[in-house]
């Protein structure tokens, strides 16, 4: 009789909670009765799948808000759409995103498509020099590229076009891209050869232009979209624990229709109040109710810890596996998760490569304690089209390190000038202190402390694709 009756107060205290959920995400209303239904269980179980598939979002929209809406934020860029140069590499003062690359100066264009489609026009560029605009959505799929690799160096127009745009090819334009979400990133990455190519580089990105299509076409611009009021974004250790997470979620997701692959997902999230312009007001939840929220969250790290140490630490997961279009990823949101944490905005292996060195030869996690020596055999550099470098990040922020030679990185640019082994190889010297006049050379200055260090292959060929060069492991050094 006890245990009947305990089972009847849970129900209750279940069907309560409920009906406060239902009240803080919906009002009373139609929905009430179904909403209801969500026990504290449900709701941590949906939390937590609801955060795997979002924080990529709205991670990535932390980052578009710095660069295109918050004026007063250090790392502010410019208006939507317009090109802004940054004529020179990132190092750490560039705090706004993480394990950034310091091989290519940037361009950054944050596009609005909801009024009309844009065109992007590339200059002619030197046929050796690398060049890549990435259209990243607000699902964080690299939906297209143009550049060396995808579109030649021959300079050309491209219209970008939103959902909504049902237009034909227009004369002038190459050809014309479709996004499915009004909201859009393009990273536009140009190699720099040297520090004395910097002039060169300007050059390249003073080319770059971006215009509406009306402008494009010398017509009446239409009328404008409504002005959004963007919502305030949480920083990235609120994104890993404050349940106003969901809520902005809610406002990403009112500019990105719904793919008919995630339908059924989507109604699993309505049922927690997670859907397209919804709001939670969790301080009219129980107790319980918001916890089960954050609990959700929680579970979600879990299970990316889990995937990390299993998979991705181990080499059966790379880079190449979690950076891609819709069609690539197959829906798996934790492996989109994992690309978010480890690199967001991070490229499609078929544009870049990325071997992570997170941990050494024996399977321990990488310390600035130690000393490491990373040694390519002879002929057995990483195989690219257009060159490659190795970069380090001090962790738990993955940011560029600061160091008494202000070097961040070493790349194929900078072969000249590495100390080959007697067989011809290649040793680098990865740790905090020099490891000697004769050695500096092949240098990479870490951190006292745990680091993480990512290898990138730009246009990768073909035996790096497949898997037939492997990169070599990092061995610390007693």
């Amino acid at each position: 009789m006890a245990r009947e009756e305990n089972a009847m107060n849970l129900t209750k205290r279940e069907f309560t909670n409920g009906l406060i959920l239902t009240a803080a995400v919906a009002g009373f209303g139609p929905r009430a009765a179904q909403a209801a239904e969500a026990t504290a269980a449900e709701v941590r179980a949906i939390a937590k799948e609801a955060y795997v598939y979002g924080f990529p979002m709205v991670d990535s929209y932390r980052i578009q808000h710095a660069y295109f809406v918050d004026t007063k934020n250090p790392e502010y860029k410019g208006p939507w759409n317009q090109i802004v140069n940054t004529p020179r590499v990132y190092t750490p003062a560039d705090t706004a995103i993480q394990t950034p690359n310091s091989d290519t100066p940037y361009s950054w264009l944050g596009l609005d498509l909801r009024t009309e489609p844009m065109v992007l026009t590339v200059p002619p560029i030197e046929k050796d020099r690398y060049f890549s605009v990435q259209m990243i959505d607000a699902y964080t799929f690299n939906f297209a590229y143009l550049g060396s690799r995808a579109t030649g160096n021959d300079g050309g127009s491209f219209l970008v076009a939103g959902p909504g745009w049902k237009g034909e090819t227009p004369s002038g334009v190459k050809k014309v891209i479709r996004s499915e979400t009004d909201f859009i990133w393009a990273a536009y990455r140009t190699q720099l050869f040297n520090p004395d190519d910097i002039d060169n580089v300007k050059k390249v990105q003073a080319g770059y232009k971006a215009e509406p299509l009306s402008v494009f076409l010398g017509q009446t611009a239409p009328a404008a979209a409504p002005a959004v009021d963007f919502i305030k974004t949480l920083t990235p250790e609120e994104e890993k624990t404050s349940p106003e997470f969901f809520n902005i979620l809610n406002f990403i997701l009112q500019y990105c229709p719904t793919d008919p692959s995630e339908t059924e997902l989507t109604a699993r999230f309505a049922k927690i109040g997670v859907g397209a312009g919804k709001t939670i007001d969790f301080d009219k939840l129980s107790p319980e109710m918001k916890a089960a929220f954050e609990q959700g969250m929680a579970d979600a790290w879990k299970e990316l810890a889990t995937l990390e140490k299993q998979k991705i630490d181990t080499g059966e997961v790379t880079s190449g596996d979690v950076f891609g279009t819709r069609e690539y990823l197959k829906n798996n949101y934790l492996y989109r998760m994992a690309g978010a944490v480890l690199g967001i905005g991070g490229n499609s292996k078929q544009e870049a490569m990325y071997p992570v060195y997170a941990v050494d030869a024996d399977g321990k996690k990488l310390d600035g304690a130690n000393r490491y020596a990373l040694r390519f055999a002879p002929g057995q550099l990483p195989p690219v089209n257009a060159f490659w470098s190795l970069t380090m990040y001090e962790l738990p922020q993955s940011l560029l390190v600061a160091n008494p030679i202000n070097r961040y990185l070493l790349n194929s640019p900078m072969l000249p000038q590495f100390v080959k082994d007697a067989d011809g190889g290649l040793t680098f010297y990865v740790q905090n202190e020099s490891p000697g006049k004769d050695k500096e050379a092949n240098w990479l200055p870490a951190p006292k402390g745990p680091f993480i260090a990512f290898m990138r292959l730009y246009w990768p060929k073909e035996e790096a694709l497949e898997g037939k060069w492997k990169h070599p492991p990092m061995t610390k050094e007693l």
